[in-house]
């Protein structure tokens, strides 16, 4: 059984164009081989009704070709694969292949008849991969003929029996961190004593969509695992291990198929040479699958497809899909009829519509009973830069400001612009001088970032990085700590620099005043706090020094600010 894995682009593929063979990505895999001597049917561009006669011929040619391949092969997984590649592929689609589960009339009025006019078993090998994974009429037109073929007396395949047999699949588990960094889900599949397994890699901080797939024998699940296990422990993530049930595995495998195909759908495939690899936890590196880069791996598409078909014989999942982050966020609400479904929802819980309507939804939208109107969506987080091994990210400049303070209280500072965000709220914490002990959140123009948190809109910040936030100079980002006091931050990009080897970064080079301390409720509190530690006769004067551990409210002075002493709680970040 042969190793498959792909590492797609995962933020600049899509728009429902297939990638050619130079912008599909390179896989991560075992040193096993894979379909290495299949011919690249890639390559092909789409053919039509009125494509030539040598276009045709030269197709079907090749389709034998991959058919003499499968005809040598034994095993009945691979004939799917190759099937569902077959599928996807521009030349025989029309439509969504993966949402409507049929390949295009090209295929079903042009291929079929010639594959059954050459009457050789290359020929049957082929339909009989496309007729396990097609439906409708391309699959009764592609069985009907690989069933005319056997009959007149052409051998068919030695996996072709094993197709009908029977899948039971077990094994289901969940990996994951604590910090949302990455998820991967995995479970075997056995068929006429064939075991194989399925490996998804599931992104966070992308909507919880399959990041990658990798199709592989049982037997070599466990070593893969450990390879991703220490991986994660040299970036310092420690991985749990969760066993699922077989509805509960289907239900998280298929929301990140699903939201991988809506972002499939959303942006443009582009030329992305700097494709992540099955799995990167830090920035040099990945799994190490094999000391090759595989090219003519089967695409995403086909690999999802096959194991769909896998997932559909697990029990049908009773909560409903998750809604997609892109789905539900800020959509407001449709005038005519959402109004209505709203009315009733509001009915049925017992409230007044006309009550509800005269309040929060004139707050909300400024127009009494009118929806509020949605936000424009969310960009694409932009992909991090590619950078040769050797080379140094630049250097931003950075100004720091507290929101709503007067005098204003800021700091500036230099951070390599690879810093994750992660890094940049400890460094942050430590250029304010706060304890760390609340909740934070990065807003940018690409989404919420922090700890992940759906109820709060919140996706992964470790694996962005600043340089993606902030990809231009003049650009901003927010940065909120402690929802309780709200410490608003706005985070510019000032200027881009060379790095400077003399120099250890980050570091601090300019800044105003004292920040305020923890928990001394805002903007608003803290301007109530100096008042009071300058009044001595204030009754709380004295319950405020002991709070503060202070002997004398001198010692709190809010105009001091020393560059050299910030840089200094930075380097003990080191």
């Amino acid at each position: 059984m042969q190793t498959w894995g792909m590492s797609p682009v995962s933020r600049g593929r899509k728009n429902g164009k297939k990638p050619s063979p130079k912008e599909s990505a390179p896989a991560r895999r075992t040193s096993r081989p894979a379909l290495s001597s299949v011919p690249d049917i890639r390559d092909q561009s789409p053919r039509s009704h009125d494509d030539s006669e040598t276009e045709l011929r030269a197709f079907t040619a090749d389709m034998l070709e991959m058919g003499g391949v499968l005809r040598e092969n034994d095993d009945p997984l691979m004939a799917e694969v190759a099937g569902a590649t077959l599928a996807v592929l521009d030349a025989l689609t029309e439509g969504s292949v993966l949402t409507e589960g049929s390949v295009g009339t090209a295929f079903l009025q042009e291929i079929v008849p010639r594959l059954e006019a050459a009457a050789t078993g290359d020929a049957l090998a082929v339909l009989l991969a496309v007729g396990s994974v097609a439906s409708g009429p391309v699959s009764a037109a592609a069985d009907a003929a690989a069933g005319r073929l056997a009959a007149a007396g052409v051998s068919r395949p030695r996996w072709a029996d094993e197709l009908t047999a029977p899948l039971v699949a077990g094994d289901f588990q969940r990996r994951y961190d604590d910090e949302g960094v990455a998820v991967f889900l995995s479970c075997t599949v056995e068929r006429a004593g064939r075991p194989h397994a399925f490996l998804v890699h599931v992104d966070p901080s992308a909507c919880g969509e399959a990041a990658d797939l990798l199709v592989l024998p049982a037997e070599d699940l466990p070593r893969v695992l450990e390879e991703i296990t220490a991986a994660a422990r040299k970036d310092k993530v420690r991985l749990r291990t969760e066993t699922l049930d077989a509805e509960e595995f289907r239900w998280q495998v298929e929301n990140a198929l699903d939201a991988r195909a809506v972002h499939d759908g959303e942006l443009p495939f582009e030329d992305d040479e700097e494709a992540a690899p099955f799995l990167r936890f830090g920035e040099d590196d990945a799994i190490p699958f094999g000391e090759e880069d595989g090219e003519d791996g089967p695409p995403y598409e086909a690999l999802a497809f096959v194991l769909r078909s896998r997932l559909a014989t697990l029990p049908t999942p009773r909560k409903p899909p998750a809604p997609h982050a892109d789905d539900d966020e800020d959509d407001g609400i449709e005038v005519f009829g959402g109004m209505a479904g709203l009315v009733r929802m509001l009915d049925e819980r017992g409230m007044d519509p006309a009550a509800v309507a005269a309040g929060p939804l004139a707050n909300l939208t400024g127009q009494p009973g009118l929806p509020a109107v949605g936000r424009p969506p969310t960009p694409p987080l932009p992909k991090k830069p590619k950078r040769a091994k050797e080379q140094q990210a630049p250097i931003y400049q950075v100004k720091i400001g507290l929101r709503g303070a007067k005098p204003p209280i800021w700091r500036r500072l230099d951070v390599p612009a690879d810093t994750s965000l992660t890094r940049l709220h400890a460094i942050l914490q430590a250029a304010f001088g706060w304890d760390d002990s609340h909740l934070h959140v990065f807003e940018t123009p690409y989404g919420r970032f922090g700890t992940p948190d759906a109820d709060l809109g919140q996706r992964a910040e470790r694996p962005v990085s600043l340089e993606q936030v902030l990809p231009d100079v003049k650009a901003k980002i927010g940065y909120t700590y402690d929802f309780g006091d709200n410490w608003e931050h706005q985070i510019v990009l000032e200027k881009i620099l060379d790095p400077d080897p003399s120099v250890r970064y980050p570091r601090c080079t300019g800044g105003r005043r004292a920040a305020p301390p923890d928990d001394c409720g805002g903007v608003w509190g803290y301007g109530a706090l100096l008042e009071i530690l300058d009044d001595p006769a204030h009754p709380e004067h004295h319950e405020r020094l002991e709070w503060l551990g202070l002997d004398n409210p001198a010692d709190l002075d809010p105009t001091r600010f020393d560059a050299q002493e910030v840089t200094a709680a930075l380097s003990r970040l080191r």
